[in-house]
């Protein structure tokens, strides 16, 4: 299934995509597509439905985050070899972590923008992975159980931020409000049965930037999941990013301006587009 999120900021409704693209009302089944929403029995449920017995959604709408209600979102840096290289960083030995600010969410077409006094604004396309299952010490082949589903995510970041002010730590540059883009929409686990082949690409006013595959990522989702359950509680709707492939600005130094315009996506989990827009208090 492809689960999405439609509607105004702070008012998005549930829905699902059926099988010629267009979004059905889930309204009348879940509340939100969040962690009550991604248990294996709750998607068992809404699995069963009939697309064509849900109400149809008119027009174009805006899509929002495809999870709601993240509680947390942890992040995996330096977690593709050549992107370690470009980074001029050593690959690393396990999993490094970083905390993105559930802030810092939004809508995979919402407009990113470029926080007061920021000087280089930069783009990493991800895999998410969202959690469906209390995960808590989980083995490596246990770990895929607890997993809800797949999305795009870019993982927006100011360099200047996280590592010349970082004091250690890289929040700063990682949790400015637009920060991370999420969706178009869910795609349940057993629509993605292998995460570790998946295409990504990312384009900046329409040039390439960024292409690669999940399979040249250092720790897969199965280790990355059991990895960090070891060191916190994952929840229910709880979403990691995994990390970037090559092409990043701070390998190139071309950094993101005001009026760019952001083109992104992971093969089966959906594209987003985004405009750099300057805070509004410039």
């Amino acid at each position: 299934m492809k689960l999405v999120r439609y509607g105004a900021p702070g008012e998005e409704k549930p829905g699902l995509v059926d099988a010629q693209g267009n979004i059905r009302d889930l309204s009348g089944e879940v509340s939100d597509i969040d962690g009550a929403a991604l248990s294996p029995a709750a998607l068992a449920r809404l699995a069963a439905l009939d697309p064509a017995s849900l109400p149809p959604v008119a027009g174009k709408p805006r899509l929002g985050p495809c999870v709601g209600q993240v509680s947390k979102m942890p992040a995996i840096g330096l977690n593709y070899a050549d992107h370690a290289k470009e980074a001029g960083l050593p690959i690393p030995a396990e999993p490094v972590l970083f905390m993105k600010a559930v802030s810092a969410i939004c809508g995979p077409d919402d407009d990113t923008i470029r926080p007061k006094d920021s000087t280089k604004l930069d783009h990493e396309v991800e895999l998410g992975i969202v959690i469906g299952t209390r995960a808590s010490y989980i083995a490596l082949d246990r770990a895929l159980d607890h997993v809800a589903g797949y999305c795009t995510v870019n993982d927006v970041s100011e360099r200047a931020f996280q590592i010349e002010r970082n004091g250690g730590q890289w929040d700063k540059g990682k949790g400015c409000d637009s920060f991370a883009p999420m969706g178009p929409w869910m795609v349940t686990s057993d629509e993605i049965p292998d995460p570790q082949n998946l295409d990504m690409f990312l384009n900046v006013n329409g040039e390439p930037r960024q292409s690669g595959n999940t399979r040249t990522m250092v720790f897969g989702v199965a280790e990355i999941v059991s990895h960090l359950s070891q060191f916190m509680t994952l929840m229910p709707g709880d979403v990691i990013i995994t990390g970037t492939p090559p092409g990043v600005g701070l390998g190139s130094g071309r950094f993101l301006d005001v009026g760019d315009e952001v083109h992104l996506g992971i093969a089966g989990l959906g594209e987003q587009r985004q405009k750099i827009v300057a805070w509004p208090g410039t």
